[in-house]
C-alpha cells in the first residue's frame, strides 16, 4: 500500500463523501486506503459514508477526543508507506496525492510535507511561515515600525537553503512517512483542538525536513465548528480553545520562562486596553465606559487561560479541552 488517507469525522458525512469523490476522481499512480475515524459514531453519519464508499475502514471513538488523538488512532492501523492526514472539509482538484508521493520518493530527507491551501474560489490562503512568525501574533502590542522592528529582532525568521522548507505544517493536509509517526508517537494526546500540528511539527522536524510543495494545492472549505473565534479584533485574535492550546504549545516547546512571559503579558494588558479605549471614548465626546464589550471579552478569555495556569505550568497530562462555560467565543457570538 502506497498511501493511507486518514480523515476525522465529526458530524460531517457529506463533506467527507465530497472529499472522497474528489480523491477518487483525481488520484492516480498510487495505491491507497481510506481510514475514517468517527469522533461521534452515534450522530456522526458514518453509515452514509459507508453506503457511499463501502471500502473505507471505519474506526469509532468512544467520545469526541479531538483532532490529534483521533488521527493517532487512524495512523496506528494504517498500512501505507506514507500517511496523508486530511481534513473533512477539503477537496483535491488534481493528482496532488500522486504528486506528493513522487516528490517524497525523490527527497528522502523530507519527513513530511504539506500542500498549499486555497480558498473555495481558488485564491491562496495565507499561513504562518515559521514558529516565530506565529509566536509574534501572540503579543498584543501597538502597531508601528519600532514595535515591529523590536519584535522581529526578538523573534527572527529562520533561513533555509530550500525555499520550500518551513518550520511547521498545517494539520489540514500532512503527507508524511510512516516512520514519522512511528518514531514520534504522533500528535500529543494533551491537545484537543488547535496547536497539535504546530507541536508535532517541532518533533517531526528533528527527524527530517518539513516542506510545502509549491506545485501541490488543495481547497480548504473551512467548515464551521463550535470552537471557532468570534468578535475578532486586535486584542481578541484567537478563539478561547485556540489560546489554551497555543499556550500549552509554548510551554512544551519553549519552556517555563516563555510561558510565564506570555501569561504575564496578557494580565498586564488588561488595564492597558481599558485605559486606551476609555481615552478614545472621551476624545469622541462620549462616556468613558461605553463600548467596552471587546475589552470585557478579552478579560473573560484571560480568566479561562488562568484556569489552566497550573495545569499548563506543571505540564500535567490530560486533554486540554475547554468546558462549555469557558467557550467565550460561542457564548458571545451573538451581539
Amino acid at each position: 500500500m502506497d498511501v493511507s488517507i486518514v480523515i476525522i469525522n465529526y458530524r460531517t458525512p457529506q463533506l467527507i463523501i465530497n472529499c472522497l469523490n474528489s480523491i477518487h476522481q483525481f488520484t492516480s499512480g498510487v495505491t491507497f486506503e481510506v481510514i475514517i475515524v468517527d469522533n461521534d459514531p452515534e450522530h456522526g453519519g458514518g453509515a452514509l459514508i459507508r453506503q457511499a464508499y463501502p471500502g473505507v475502514r471505519m474506526i469509532n471513538m468512544a467520545s469526541n477526543v479531538g483532532f490529534g488523538i483521533a488521527n493517532n488512532a487512524g495512523m496506528a492501523v494504517a498500512q501505507g508507506r506514507y500517511f496523508l492526514l486530511l481534513n473533512a472539509d477539503t477537496l483535491v482538484t488534481d493528482n496532488v496525492i500522486g504528486r506528493c508521493y513522487e516528490r517524497m520518493n525523490r527527497q528522502p530527507d523530507v519527513i513530511a510535507a504539506g500542500a498549499l491551501q486555497l480558498y473555495p474560489d481558488g485564491s491562496p490562503m495565507p499561513f504562518y511561515k515559521s514558529f516565530n512568525d506565529f509566536r509574534k501574533t501572540f503579543f498584543i502590542l501597538p502597531p508601528g515600525r519600532l514595535v515591529d522592528k523590536i519584535v522581529a529582532r526578538l523573534y527572527p525568521e529562520p533561513t533555509y537553503s530550500d525555499p520550500e522548507q518551513h518550520d511547521w505544517l498545517v494539520g489540514a493536509f500532512i503527507f508524511l512517512r510512516r516512520e514519522g509517526f512511528e518514531k514520534t508517537g504522533g500528535f500529543s494526546s494533551d491537545f484537543f483542538m488547535y496547536g497539535e500540528d504546530v507541536e508535532w511539527s517541532g518533533r517531526l522536524g528533528k527527524l527530517g525536513r518539513l516542506c510545502y510543495f509549491r506545485d501541490c494545492t488543495f481547497l480548504h472549505l473551512e467548515n464551521e465548528n463550535p470552537f471557532r473565534r468570534t468578535n475578532i479584533s486586535w486584542i481578541n485574535r484567537f478563539s478561547t480553545q485556540m489560546q489554551v492550546s497555543n499556550f500549552l504549545w509554548i510551554r512544551k516547546q519553549y519552556g517555563l520562562f516563555n510561558y510565564l512571559l506570555l501569561i504575564t503579558h496578557y494580565i498586564l494588558m488588561i488595564p492597558v486596553i481599558y485605559i486606551w479605549k476609555m481615552v478614545l471614548n472621551l476624545k469622541k465626546g462620549g462616556s468613558p465606559f461605553s463600548e467596552l464589550r471587546t475589552q470585557q471579552i478579552y478579560v473573560r478569555k484571560t480568566r479561562v487561560l488562568l484556569r489552566y495556569f497550573w495545569k499548563t505550568l506543571l505540564l500535567k497530562k490530560g486533554l486540554y479541552r475547554i468546558k462549555p462555560n469557558e467557550n467565550i467565543d460561542l457564548l458571545t457570538s451573538s451581539p
